[in-house]
């Protein structure tokens, strides 16, 4: 549930998120009444769309491979969500109406609003169409005439790819969600966290080949924050994990008690961790193992 009520917004600001030789930054631009109408009408556009899709979202997990429109959800706190803290959370941005002279440095775009109880929302969308329009030859009509139109034009989208209250964010295009809120290099600088998260539940694993090679690997880093965000490294036993990699082609060494993994099966013992490599059984005597592209558990 959405903690913030779209029917009472009393204050709606536009921003936009650039990026200039200084690095990334946040600033807030003023705009007339029907500029923040279209902006209302955007997020109550984007929270029909999400509810369409499930009243009941997932938690987003960033090993996922997901389609262009997914309803899923990440707490506010949780580490990959810096990114949008800082903006959801800034007070007093910069006023800053030249921000649009540059469309080339902008790569979001921003809504603040707040609700008739002093609840917060910020909605955000990567920025493609709303600078795309530039790249484009418009024209208007003018007295009987049409005309080129000289002036940079921005085209505001239909909705955002994302909403953010007190507690979530709600997201509707992982793919928007991803790219504004970097996250590849968040889950990169993730890694050492996400490990000393799991190490105590399998004392057994030495992880520190596995964070050298997660450090440089996206994908690896990813699968290492799904782990660390199932919670469900509590109990592994040792035996049925080095089984498992044994029946699904993950080569391990158990050395003194101490499982070590070399940076050739890195990615395939994560996959063991991550519930993504599995074996079945339908023919007689010939086991069949897989890789699970996605994957998601049933509950009885």
């Amino acid at each position: 549930m959405l903690n913030f009520d779209l029917d009472t917004v009393i204050t709606t600001e536009f921003g936009v998120g650039y990026e200039d030789a200084e690095g990334q930054a946040y600033c807030c631009i003023s705009v007339d009444g029907d500029v923040q109408d279209a902006l209302q009408d955007m997020a109550v556009a984007t929270w029909n769309s999400m509810k369409d899709i499930t009243i009941n979202p997932d938690r987003y997990d960033p090993s996922e491979k997901y389609s262009s429109f997914e309803h899923v959800f990440l707490p506010l706190d949780d580490n990959l969500a810096q990114t949008f803290r800082d903006v959801h959370g800034a007070s007093n941005l910069e006023i800053n109406n030249t921000a649009l002279d540059e469309p080339s440095f902008i790569y979001s775009y921003f809504a603040l609003f707040t609700d008739s109880q002093g609840r917060h929302l910020t909605a955000i969308r990567r920025a493609s169409q709303f600078k795309g329009v530039l790249k484009k030859r418009l024209i208007r009509f003018s007295t009987d005439a049409m005309k080129i139109i000289e002036d940079n034009v921005f085209k505001l989208d239909n909705d955002f790819d994302l909403l953010i209250d007190s507690t979530k964010i709600h997201i509707l295009r992982p793919s928007g969600f991803e790219f504004v809120g970097e996250l590849r290099d968040a889950v990169l600088a993730s890694v050492q966290q996400n490990i000393n998260a799991i190490r105590p539940n399998l004392s057994f694993v030495d992880f520190a080949g596995i964070e050298s090679y997660a450090s440089t690997h996206s994908r690896a880093a990813r699968y290492l924050a799904s782990i660390k965000s199932q919670r469900e490294t509590e109990n592994i036993d040792k035996n049925a994990l080095l089984d498992l990699c044994n029946r699904t082609g993950v080569e391990v060494n158990d050395t003194n008690g101490t499982v070590t993994v070399e940076d050739l099966h890195v990615m395939g013992f994560l996959e063991v961790l991550d519930r993504r490599r599995y074996e079945i059984n339908l023919v007689t005597e010939s086991p069949e193992q897989y890789r699970a592209a996605s994957r998601q558990k049933i509950d009885n």
